[in-house]
């Protein structure tokens, strides 16, 4: 009898590898910012509502359960955010999602400090980080860019 356990023990380890193995590599998402929108904020906290659009150019759905992202301006952590909505994006589509961000006084000021040395017209690199939750198959993403210092007025 402990032969026959063995046994199918061992027949159904390499049916799962197998199966594991069988999951096709995806093209990564491409995550872009199309919003930032004010909302009220706490103490000497600041509150966004953030929209990303998330193209998937994947054959396969992708659904997830969850959203977690930090986003750096410069190299300097300025905003996380967490969101627990649930969605779907359908293969080759896009959809648009709605994260809220907090930015804290200190990251705040630390980016004040920073901001007092750009030249106008300097561009300002972001890095947007994040994860969509799907259980096992989470998807983790990340998004840079550059944003563009305002000019100052002209007479």
């Amino acid at each position: 009898m402990p032969v026959l356990r063995m046994t199918a023990l061992c027949l159904a380890l390499l049916l799962m590898l197998s199966a594991c193995s069988s999951l096709e590599p995806n093209d990564p998402l491409n995550i872009s910012v199309v919003g930032l929108e004010p909302l009220p904020g706490q103490g000497m906290e600041m509150r966004f509502t953030l929209t990303l659009r998330i193209q998937n150019p994947n054959d396969n759905e992708l659904v997830f359960n969850g959203l977690a992202l930090e986003l750096q301006i410069n190299d300097q952590p300025l905003a996380s955010g967490v969101s627990d909505q649930q969605g779907q994006v359908p293969r080759f589509s896009e959809a648009l999602v709605k994260v809220p961000l907090t930015i804290s006084a200190y990251s705040l000021w630390r980016q004040a400090m920073g901001a007092s040395s750009l030249k106008p017209g300097q561009p300002v690199r972001y890095a947007l980080d994040g994860k969509l939750g799907g259980g096992l198959f989470s998807q983790r993403f990340s998004a840079t860019g550059q944003l563009d210092w305002p000019m100052t007025a002209r007479p």
